[in-house]
């Protein structure tokens, strides 16, 4: 009997069963014990290996929920959704059938189980093929630890076109004719562009997105350290013509500027310039002991974006100034031509005080 159970073991399985024979009932429990002690220590280090959730939800496409998540890996934004739900979503599983395939054929290693027939590989490009070559390991919050394997987002409307493809060239096999049904109605739902959109709604992470915008913006315009200061930054110009909007005369023998028109370059300027750039330009500012900065403010813009984009500015502040005969007037106009970041209009009362423009 032993003999008959013998037949097909390999050579190390016979050998692992013979020094198991010549062990003692209290050897074999410890050694068992070792084994199940290994097998979770492996298992720890696989949970170590996932990556962190930045925002989660459900997807809800065409009467399926999906998993998916926001992950951040070396800086990029990855939105992720659910490989196994992904392929229940077209009706599929993944079978033995699949884990034949992909054992006598190593093409199909990394694709999900509904596009690793030999039929479907011809119609899935480069693009797919290497998006698909990782999965981002990630515990779906909420689930009791339940762990994902991820896919790229962008990936699930390029896998319903490999199916609509065979589908056109008529390569598909009966089997896979529901596929393909689920693939087209799966890919009017979702459209190429959509997808992130979708999956940043359903894990909320478009406000965090923002945030990070917000953050990708000043890293671009703020300079870590002081740049060199650049004479006729400010032209004559734009100090003539805010002189004259305001009332007042301009000397040109003297550099000497009213002190309130820092409060209103800082408003038709730097608050103009992108969100959140005075801001940042106040907090990294150097001060001295009476609380001043010791540079201006333009020394902190950095010279590949920031100071560009100041420069651009400054052209189109002039220009508004020339067509203006009045502050207000130059305001109104500058609002429409580059409004305030984070502007709340609003509206005017009668009993309202207000700018006049003249000099003070």
């Amino acid at each position: 009997m032993q003999d008959e159970l013998d037949l097909g073991a390999t050579g190390k399985q016979l050998s692992g069963k013979a020094r198991m024979s010549k062990l003692t009932p209290d050897q074999r429990r410890e050694l068992g014990k070792k084994g199940a002690a290994k097998r979770w220590e492996i298992q720890a280090e696989k949970r170590i290996a996932h990556y962190e959730v930045e925002a989660s939800g459900d997807l809800p496409i065409v009467g399926h929920i999906i998993p998916c998540a926001v992950i951040v890996v070396e800086g990029e934004v990855i939105r992720l959704v659910s490989e196994r739900d992904l392929v229940k979503s077209f009706g599929g599983k993944r079978g033995g059938s699949h884990w034949l395939r992909a054992r006598e054929d190593s093409a199909a290693a990394n694709l999900p189980p509904i596009i690793s027939a030999a039929n479907l590989r011809p119609f899935i490009n480069d693009e797919l093929r290497e998006g698909l070559a990782t999965r981002y390991l990630y515990k779906v919050p909420g689930r009791g630890g339940y762990a994902a394997n991820g896919l790229r987002g962008e990936l699930y409307p390029m896998i319903c076109d490999v199916f609509l493809k065979a589908r056109d060239a008529r390569a598909l096999l009966p089997s896979q004719e529901e596929l393909a049904a689920s693939a087209d109605i799966l890919m009017r739902a979702l459209a190429h562009t959509g997808i992130i959109a979708l999956i940043d709604e359903a894990t909320g992470y478009q406000t965090k997105r923002a945030v990070d915008s917000l953050a990708r913006i000043l890293e671009a315009f703020i300079a870590k350290e002081l740049q060199p200061y650049i004479r006729g930054t400010f032209k004559q110009d734009f100090y003539e013509n805010l002189f004259r909007l305001r009332g007042l005369d301009y000397k040109k023998d003297t550099v000497k500027r009213p002190q309130y028109f820092g409060s209103l370059t800082n408003d038709i300027v730097y608050r103009r310039l992108a969100p959140g750039v005075l801001e940042e330009l106040k907090k990294v500012a150097i001060r001295n002991d009476a609380g001043r900065p010791t540079h201006k403010y333009f020394q902190r813009l950095t010279s590949n974006v920031g100071y560009m984009k100041l420069v651009e500015h400054l052209g189109a502040v002039v220009a508004t100034m020339k067509l203006s005969k009045k502050y207000a007037d130059f305001i109104d106009k500058l609002d429409q031509v580059a409004p305030r970041y984070g502007q709340n209009w609003l509206l005017p009362f009668p009993d309202e005080q207000e700018d006049t423009g003249i000099g003070l």
